[in-house]
């Protein structure tokens, strides 16, 4: 069976629309940033804390795991479709037969005619089958990022309080961040901090090697 194409890019859309927000929020507190020497400005690469925070890898894995479930459900509806098929075939052949009673033919012709319902009907409950099962897949993808996302931003915000920040820019939004030195990027300590509670079993993604989205194509 060949699967639908459903994936989705939650968090990169999120971050992609909240440029414009950034921008202006940028503009309304540079006023206000240029006229307190107090005012201390951090950055942070948020692309960076989504792709190496350890909770990351474990919702994709935790996706592909329901993923690898649902395709052998629908292989096995797939077998099923496929053995009905065959019997369908062998039973136009005997309702053929010339050398059974009318009577007799025409019950074979009428049993035919069920399984050919019956396959339509399968092959109906499949789609409807895959089509469920790519929603429920999205969905989970969605509240997975949400909530990672959602964590990431109060990790942030506790370290920017800690360090006497009072405004914290992502940094990998160019058209939101010009210029930012390294002694101004708390990502990496975030980082840490983010990672501090993962599982000992647990690998941190690389931030290169883990995709940004949480994938539900199937």
């Amino acid at each position: 069976m060949c699967w639908r194409s459903g994936g989705i890019l939650v968090f990169y859309s999120a971050m992609k629309n909240l440029r414009y927000t950034l921008l202006t929020v940028v503009l309304l507190v540079a006023t206000a940033v240029s006229a307190s020497a107090q005012t201390k400005v951090a950055t942070v690469d948020m692309k960076k804390l989504f792709n190496g925070y350890y909770k990351t890898k474990l919702a994709q894995a935790s996706l592909e795991s329901r993923k690898t479930e649902l395709r052998k459900e629908i292989k096995d509806m797939a077998d099923g479709l496929d053995k009905a098929q065959a019997d369908y075939k062998q039973m136009v052949d005997q309702a053929s037969d010339p050398s059974i009673s009318a009577d007799e033919r025409d019950k074979r012709k009428q049993a035919t005619a069920d399984k050919a319902k019956e396959i339509s009907n399968s092959r109906a409950a499949i789609d409807q089958f895959q089509r469920q099962a790519e929603a429920q897949l999205a969905d989970q993808s969605q509240r997975m990022s949400t909530d990672i996302v959602g964590e990431i931003q109060k990790a942030v915000a506790d370290k920017a309080r800690a360090g006497g920040f009072s405004l914290v820019m992502n940094n990998a939004s160019t058209e939101v961040v010009i210029f930012a030195g390294a002694d101004t990027d708390i990502t990496p300590s975030v980082l840490a901090q983010l990672n501090a509670g993962a599982p000992i079993d647990v690998t941190t993604p690389a931030t290169t090697g883990v995709p940004l989205n949480i994938s539900t194509n199937l």
